[in-house]
């Protein structure tokens, strides 16, 4: 009643390993058991083909790595930049603003 239903999985259609077998540390008297089935032979894996790439290409692959961190760097530090200036003028702004309500108290 308390243990969980494992679900079948569907038929794999790639390398096979062979299952773990798995046994309950208490056994159940009043269960039926199944008898263990052997495992599924291992499917050979298909050779797939090695990619070469030419000096070319390998300098190519490079540059373009190269050039998107660049321009990723670029735009996460002028975002810093933006942020940066935008707290510099608001804080210029609340002296100003805290300036001009000291001024406007002192002449009361």
């Amino acid at each position: 009643m308390f243990r969980p239903k494992i679900p079948t999985m569907p038929t794999p259609t790639g390398l096979v390993s062979s299952p773990a077998i798995v046994r309950p540390t208490e056994t159940d008297q009043h269960a039926p058991t199944a008898p263990a089935q052997a495992p599924a032979p291992a499917a050979q894996g298909t050779s797939r083909p090695t990619i070469q790439l030419s000096p070319g290409a390998v300098i190519a692959l490079v540059g373009g790595g190269t050039a998107v961190v660049l321009v990723v760097g670029a735009v996460l530090v002028s975002m810093l930049l933006a942020v940066a200036v935008t707290g510099a003028s608001v804080a210029i702004c609340a002296l100003v603003i805290r300036s001009l309500i000291n001024a406007e108290a002192r002449r009361r």
